[in-house]
């Protein structure tokens, strides 16, 4: 029994160092190609543009942002099409959305009734040209959660992911 811990602690420090192993990184200038563009490929994903939080209790999470933090906060923003109110708290390289229910059938309701704390809900990253993004996406077998582009709370084309299809993280891609 030792000698089988001691050759699995082994291949644990062997697997750590491999870990650790410095990765090399890559500079681009103004004048290549995007790191992030895949050869061949007619979209090209972009910065991250939010991270969406669901919360209970929307007004107490915008006065943690804000005063306690200091962070700009945004006006609650009703958005009955998408069944959310919206609170924008801006980080300045990026942003973050307070998503709180609005009506019976917001998606942010069932959530809630399983993270009853509320936490992350989806990140969104932007496309250069979301319906390529989408025609590519679905040759690729990734699914996404409408069968079309809708817009969404920037007023830009938006579509979900599924969360099954990436690693279990809900996904936005908005149109740059």
């Amino acid at each position: 029994m030792a000698r089988v811990l001691k050759a699995a602690a082994a291949n644990a420090v062997g697997l750590f160092s491999r870990l650790q192993a410095p990765i090399p990184t890559v500079r681009a200038s103004s004048t290549s190609q995007p790191l992030d563009q895949v050869t061949g490929s007619v979209w090209n994903l972009g910065r991250l543009n939010h991270v969406a939080i669901a919360v209970p209790d929307l007004e107490k999470a915008a006065a943690f942002y804000k005063n306690i933090l200091g962070a700009q906060v945004s006006e609650v923003v009703p958005l009955p099409e998408h069944g959310v109110s919206v609170v924008f708290v801006n980080l300045g390289n990026t942003k973050m959305e307070l998503l709180h229910p609005l009506g019976r059938d917001s998606p942010i309701a069932g959530f809630l009734q399983k993270n009853k704390a509320g936490g992350m809900h989806h990140i969104c990253i932007e496309v250069d040209n979301i319906n390529a993004a989408v025609m590519d996406l679905k040759k690729k077998k990734i699914r996404s959660l409408s069968e079309e582009v809708k817009i969404g709370a920037h007023g830009k084309p938006v579509i979900f992911l599924h969360p099954k299809d990436c690693g279990g993280v809900l996904v936005e891609l908005e149109q740059a």
